[in-house]
């Protein structure tokens, strides 16, 4: 009876207690940016805010070339997201519909490219970039970002089409669909939870991503926000409010984008991880 009870408990409470430690860290953040700053640099540690306060943000939101690094953010991120999406989709299909000499090899070079660590290639890429004088330029980072997150995208999307039964391509096309038609009408709505999961993590690659907008934009209307969040340090040490804000601000678009598509991105992690 114990060992039932036990069994039933452990679980749950090892899920809770692993929830809590990840969580933690994201609630100091939020509440450390309404804290007044006799409670952050309290020795006693400050567990809730006492007096909020939202000053924080504003020196935050104030800071010099903040909106334009808004902008340049979301058009690297949708942009480079984008068209890892439309390259990938028509990789994946071909790669898990179609047989053609090098598929397996194909494949194997996603994957090295996937486990790879893009770090390695920072010298190489500014090499590169500089040669072609495009150094201080979002088209770079675009290029980069696409090719970054294309390997995942790729894999992920293989297996969710492997996973659509292949008799619903073959009815569309007995009754009159071309095979591109057939694509359109009957595989690509089907695809939408492999499309929200491939999605959601090149948003979050994209987004975070920062040695490469450090190594190869050094002006500052073409940097992204993860820079933005080196720049509250002061000759008298770290502005911790205003770090806190500042990252409270950075991380709120991932928060919704995952609230809002945390559903279909799960279900299209798990059948891309499994399938095909």
């Amino acid at each position: 009876m114990r060992r039932s009870l036990l069994g039933r408990v452990w679980p749950g409470a090892t899920a809770v207690a692993l929830s809590l430690a990840f969580a933690f860290p994201v609630y100091w953040m939020f509440a450390t940016a309404f804290k007044a700053n006799k409670d952050i640099v309290a020795d006693t540690p400050v567990w809730f805010p006492t007096s909020p306060t939202l000053d924080h943000f504003r020196k935050a939101v104030a800071a010099d070339g903040f909106w334009t690094l808004v902008g340049n953010s979301f058009l690297v991120t949708v942009v480079a997201v984008g068209l890892s999406l439309v390259i990938a989709l028509l990789a994946s299909f071909a790669v898990a519909r179609m047989r053609f000499r090098g598929r397996r090899g194909f494949v194997l070079v996603m994957m090295m490219a996937q486990m790879a660590p893009w770090e390695v290639m920072t010298i190489a890429y500014y090499m590169i970039v500089r040669d072609a004088e495009m150094l201080n330029s979002l088209v770079p980072l675009i290029a980069i970002y696409t090719v970054m997150v294309l390997p995942f995208t790729v894999l992920t999307l293989r297996g969710y089409v492997a996973a659509v039964p292949k008799e619903l391509e073959e009815s569309a096309m007995v009754d009159g669909c071309t095979r591109t038609q057939a694509f359109v009408r009957v595989i690509f709505p089907l695809l939408a939870p492999g499309l929200m999961a491939t999605s959601l993590f090149g948003f979050i690659t994209v987004w975070n991503e920062f040695p490469m907008v450090l190594v190869l934009n050094k002006e500052p209307g073409a940097q992204t926000l993860p820079l933005w969040l080196t720049s509250f340090r002061t000759t008298f040490g770290d502005d911790w409010g205003a770090t806190m804000a500042a990252s409270s601000l950075f991380a709120v678009p991932i928060l919704i984008l995952f609230l809002i598509l945390q559903r279909r991105a799960v279900g299209g992690l798990t059948s891309g991880a499994v399938k095909g």
